[in-house]
């Protein structure tokens, strides 16, 4: 390829996508894999998916004719904290044929390329983790949260699949019958929504249940959360309202009063019709009526590549790229 080819990843706690395009806008690779954040998996697992995803999406090119890459990754900082974690990447990325330099950035970076093209603005991640982030000239500036699900996410899709539990043993202990969300929860996780006769007996098995897995599998009953919360079941509601106020806030916390800049939304809770996303979106609005609001593109590490493409002199129009990227006609 003449124009030159870039590489971008997206690494999240639930998948690793990588993508692979030219300079032109051409889509020439995709791959996908498994869970890929160092936090939640490991160094070595996270680079193992890594591995998978660019195996893929460089079956059809040269990776010695890539230019540039971009690895976008929750809790980026903890990585290049990590001797261990940054050697078990760079290991991958010389055995998968890739000579180029990359650059590892923080995810909500990624997902704020991939909704707008503009060098400043605000990006809310609400998805396995949630974060809060103001972009200046293309790199992350203050933030707000992302502390993992020990620490914070507070509204994130962990955060969410907590709460719900949370209210499916307070109703246990007192011995009421589960609610809508409640039933889920407990077919879910238990196989039946039965309560034994003794209460304390199916709230034993659900303690050791979630206790016994990874804690971020939480995060896959965000989506029972919204679905109790369309149906109008008043626990998930309050969950769901509960969330949009500490995303919110997040935003408050970094985001000046006066901004007229983008704000996009990014991660799996916030599809269009989303119940957590209405009540984001009137919170945010209420405080900067002005602001365009926008959404990341399913697949940010498209957004990681033109993130490796934007500082190559041979690009001469990045947002001419990005509109070429993201627009569906062009894209």
């Amino acid at each position: 390829m003449s124009d030159g080819i870039v590489v971008g990843l997206d690494v999240g706690g639930t998948s690793t996508r990588a993508t692979v395009v030219s300079l032109s806008g051409e889509r020439l690779g995709t791959g996908r894999a498994g869970g890929g954040n160092p936090t939640s998996h490991g160094a070595e697992q996270a680079a193992e998916q890594l591995r998978v995803a660019l195996t893929d999406a460089l079956a059809e090119v040269d990776p010695g004719l890539v230019w540039a890459g971009v690895i976008g990754l929750a809790g980026a900082g903890r990585l290049l904290a990590d001797p261990a974690g940054r050697l078990a990447f760079a290991r991958v990325w010389q055995e998968v044929g890739l000579r180029c330099e990359y650059e590892i950035v923080g995810d909500a970076l990624v997902a704020y390329a991939s909704g707008t093209a503009e060098p400043d603005g605000t990006i809310l991640i609400a998805g396995t983790g949630a974060i809060a982030a103001e972009v200046r000239d293309m790199t992350l500036d203050r933030v707000a949260d992302g502390h993992g699900w020990l620490l914070g996410d507070a509204g994130s899709g962990f955060w969410l699949g907590r709460e719900a539990v949370r209210q499916a043993l307070a109703d246990l202990d007192r011995h009421q019958p589960p609610g809508p969300l409640g039933t889920l929860v407990l077919t879910e996780l238990l196989g039946s929504a039965e309560v034994a006769a003794r209460p304390r007996d199916t709230v034993d098995a659900l303690v050791q249940t979630v206790t016994r897995r990874p804690a971020v599998e939480l995060a896959a009953l965000a989506p029972l959360v919204l679905r109790a919360g369309i149906a109008g079941d008043p626990a998930a509601t309050a969950i769901l309202d509960e969330a949009a106020r500490l995303l919110a806030a997040n935003v408050q916390r970094i985001r000046p009063a006066d901004a007229g800049t983008p704000i996009v939304f990014g991660g799996g809770l916030f599809f269009v019709d989303s119940p957590l996303v209405h009540a984001v979106r009137s919170a945010l609005a209420a405080r900067w009526p002005d602001a365009p609001l926008r959404y990341a593109a399913d697949d940010c590490a498209l957004g990681a590549a033109w993130l490796a493409a934007r500082p190559l002199p041979e690009l001469t129009d990045p947002a001419e790229l990005h509109r070429r990227l993201f627009d569906p006609v062009h894209g």
